[in-house]
C-alpha cells in the first residue's frame, strides 16, 4: 500500500504527497495532460518539443541544470501521444530548490529564437537518427497510419514528418504553452523524506501565485471501428523481412484493458511465451517475435512483431501466426499458464514501486488518468481476470477486420 495525501490550490494545480522517511532524497514531479494527441495534425511533434524547450531556461532562470545540479540533483523527462512528464531527485535539505526551478518554468519559460533554433535542430536530428536511417525506424508510423484513420494516435509523438518540426515558428511555441501549461493542466507530485505541511508551504509559496490558466478541454474524435482488415507492403534496405501487426483494443481505464494485457505476456512477453516458444525455437520461422500493446489512455493496438528468418516466406510466417492465435482460442488457457502472467504482473508492479522516483512518477499518472489511488489497486484488477474472459476477448479483438498488417520486405 503506497500512502500518500491529495490537496488542491486554488489556481488548480492538483499535488500529492508521499513520505518516505527511509531516503535520504526526494523527488519533484510535475505532469502535464498534454501530448502528440493534443496536436494539431498539421503541426505535430509540438509536445515532444516542448519537452527539450522546457530545458532551455526561464525568464528568471537562465540555466535549468546548473542550479538543480549545485543542489546534488538530477534530472529529466518523457513524452508520450498522452501526457508530458517532468522530474527531478535531490537531497531532501535542498527541496526548496526543485519547487524554485519548476514553478518559474511553468510561470515564465524563456521564449527565444535562440532556443527554439537550438532544440529544434536537436529534435530534428532525432527524428532522422532514430526514424528515418535507422533499420525499420518508419515501421512505427507506418502502422499508426495503417491503423488509424480519425484518431490523432496515427501520429507518432515525434511528429507525423519532419517538415513539421522544421516549420515551428516561435509563436506556435507561445501558443502552445499558453493552452496546456498551466496548473490547471497539470499534477505535481513530492515523494520521499519530506513532510505534508513542508510541501503546502512549499506549493503555496511558489507555485500558488501563478495564474491557474484554463483546464484545456479536450475533444479528441472517437476511432471509428474497423470493418476490413488493412495491407501495407514495404521494401526498405533493411537486413531481414519483417511482420508487423496490430489489432485494435480498449481504453486504459476499460476493464478489458487488463485482459488484453495479460494476453500479450501469453502470447509473447518472454522467452517461455506461446509465439516465441512455437514460432522461434520450434518452428524456426521467426529469429525474435514479441507480443505487446501501446498502452495509451485511448482505445490503443496489441502488437505482434519479429524478424523472419532469412529465406522463410512472408505469407507462411504471417498464416503461422494466425495458428497460433487460433490454438490459443481453440485450446483455451490452463490454469497455470494464467497464473503465471498474474504473477509476472505482481512482480513488474511491485518492482516499479521500489524506488522513490518510480512511485512518484506513478502517483502522477495515475491521478492523470482519473485517481492516484489506482497505483493500490490496480493488481486487483488484473487478479479478477478469468481464462474465459481471455478467450472470449481473443475471439473479439483477433477478429480479421479488425486486423493491420505490414510486410516489411528487404530490398535485394
Amino acid at each position: 500500500m503506497i500512502l500518500y495525501e491529495k490537496f488542491t490550490l486554488s489556481n488548480g494545480l492538483s499535488v500529492i504527497v508521499h513520505e518516505d522517511k527511509s531516503t535520504p532524497m526526494a523527488v519533484i514531479d510535475v505532469i502535464y495532460d498534454v501530448g502528440a494527441r493534443d496536436e494539431n495534425p498539421g503541426k505535430t511533434g509540438f509536445a515532444h518539443l516542448f519537452e527539450h524547450l522546457m530545458f532551455g531556461g526561464s525568464i528568471n532562470i537562465p540555466d535549468y541544470d546548473e542550479p538543480l545540479q549545485m543542489a546534488g540533483g538530477e534530472n529529466n523527462a518523457f513524452t508520450t501521444n498522452d501526457l508530458t512528464n517532468y522530474y527531478c531527485q535531490l537531497p531532501a535539505e535542498n527541496i526548496e530548490t526543485a519547487f524554485w526551478l519548476e514553478s518559474d518554468r511553468m510561470l515564465s519559460l524563456a521564449f527565444s529564437e535562440k532556443s527554439l533554433d537550438v532544440q529544434r535542430k536537436v529534435v530534428c536530428e532525432e527524428f532522422k537518427e532514430h526514424y528515418i536511417n535507422k533499420p525499420y525506424g518508419d515501421a512505427s508510423s507506418k502502422m499508426r497510419e495503417l491503423a488509424y484513420t480519425t484518431h490523432p494516435y496515427r501520429w507518432m509523438t515525434i511528429g507525423k514528418e519532419l517538415k513539421h518540426v522544421e516549420d515551428v515558428v516561435l509563436q506556435d511555441v507561445k501558443n502552445f504553452f499558453a493552452k496546456h501549461y498551466t496548473p490547471a493542466n497539470a499534477v505535481l507530485v513530492v515523494a520521499g523524506n519530506i513532510t505534508v505541511e513542508q510541501v503546502k508551504r512549499l506549493a503555496e509559496k511558489w507555485f500558488g501565485p501563478i495564474p491557474a490558466g484554463e483546464k484545456y478541454d479536450r475533444n479528441v474524435q472517437v476511432e471509428p471501428t474497423q470493418t476490413a482488415p488493412r495491407l501495407l507492403e514495404v521494401n526498405a534496405k533493411v537486413p531481414l523481412n519483417a511482420l508487423y501487426k496490430t489489432w485494435h483494443i480498449y481504453p486504459r481505464l476499460d476493464k478489458r484493458y487488463y485482459v488484453c494485457d495479460l494476453m500479450t505476456e501469453i502470447l509473447g512477453g518472454s522467452g517461455s511465451s506461446r509465439l516465441f516458444q512455437a514460432l522461434v525455437k520450434e518452428k524456426k520461422l521467426f529469429s525474435n517475435i514479441e507480443c505487446s500493446h501501446y498502452g495509451s489512455t485511448d482505445a490503443g493496438l496489441l502488437s505482434i512483431e519479429g524478424k523472419l528468418v532469412e529465406g522463410v516466406d512472408m505469407k507462411l510466417a504471417d498464416a503461422a501466426v494466425l495458428e497460433e492465435i487460433q490454438r490459443l482460442l481453440d485450446g483455451g488457457i490452463t490454469d497455470d499458464e494464467l497464473q503465471k502472467v498474474k504473477n509476472k504482473t505482481e512482480s513488474m508492479l511491485a518492482f516499479e514501486d521500489m524506488s522513490v522516483m518510480s512511485r512518484a512518477t506513478s502517483l502522477a499518472m495515475y491521478e492523470l488518468l482519473g485517481d492516484a489511488n489506482l497505483m493500490n489497486t490496480e493488481l486487483e484488477r488484473y487478479q479478477a481476470v478469468t481464462a474465459e474472459e481471455l478467450i472470449a476477448e481473443g475471439r473479439i479483438v483477433f477478429d480479421d477486420n479488425n486486423s493491420n498488417t505490414i510486410y516489411y520486405f528487404a530490398e535485394n
